[in-house]
């Protein structure tokens, strides 16, 4: 069985795609307006970037910038979206929420769950500003199609949250910790050694596939020396 790790790039449209499939990216995170931290990209923007690669796409959703999904109009237009992207032939997501006091927000997530119909998803980074992340793992635990938590293990980033990352990567297989623990959010090629000893496999990038920063376009070279990094 291979021991390759996931590389995950994020990508805004069709020639980031292709940038990144180019230099290694095992999968995409397909998101619009990185100022608000990605939010959900259109229709025709997943359509596009399907068409211009082979590897899978994980498209975001949310609708404003923050872990809350807002009231029930919010949800329901973002459920309405998701079943737009369903039908283009989306079939993998990332989103999470938050309730007020940092517990996940079981009524939006579980709306999405249902659309989704079984579909693979991340729960993004709101488990770092959760208020409990171990009991927002086991909240969520039975819900279907969830395979992984995107994480820097801080709201701060990797450098704060390494211990919090590596703490959990010891407990994979137990209750709640099942799902991928995919490293990203100020994640830098620094880190991955000690990540990679401590078992994790996925690594997700934004800024660092960009060397110019987010008005330049993913750079496969970029891409390649993270591919190289982690395959050492």
């Amino acid at each position: 069985m291979s021991n390759r790790a996931v590389l995950e790039v994020i990508a805004l449209d069709a020639e980031d795609a292709v940038a990144a499939q180019s230099g290694g990216a095992d999968r995409l995170e397909l998101v619009t307006d990185m100022a608000a931290d990605g939010l959900t990209p259109s229709r025709e923007t997943f359509a596009a970037v399907r068409a211009a690669v082979g590897i899978p796409v994980r498209v975001m959703l949310r609708q404003a910038d923050g872990f809350a999904a807002g009231d029930v109009g919010d949800v329901d237009a973002l459920v309405r979206v998701a079943s737009q992207l369903r039908a283009e032939g989306a079939d993998e997501f990332v989103f999470g929420f938050l309730d007020k006091d940092g517990t996940p927000d079981l009524v939006a997530v579980e709306r999405l769950v249902a659309e989704l119909d079984g579909c693979r998803w991340t729960f993004h980074r709101a488990i770092d500003h959760a208020a409990d992340r171990d009991a927002l793992r086991k909240r969520l635990a039975d819900l279907p199609g969830l395979d992984t938590y995107l994480t820097a293990g801080s709201p701060t980033g990797v450098d704060e949250g390494l211990p919090t990352l590596l703490a959990e990567a010891a407990r994979r297989g137990e209750p709640g910790y099942e799902p991928r623990i995919l490293v990203g959010g100020g994640l830098r090629l620094g880190h991955v050694a000690r990540l990679r000893e401590a078992g994790v496999d996925a690594f997700h990038i934004g800024g660092a596939a960009r060397p110019g920063g987010w008005s330049e376009r993913v750079a496969p070279s970029a891409v390649a020396e993270w591919r190289a990094a982690l395959d050492a």
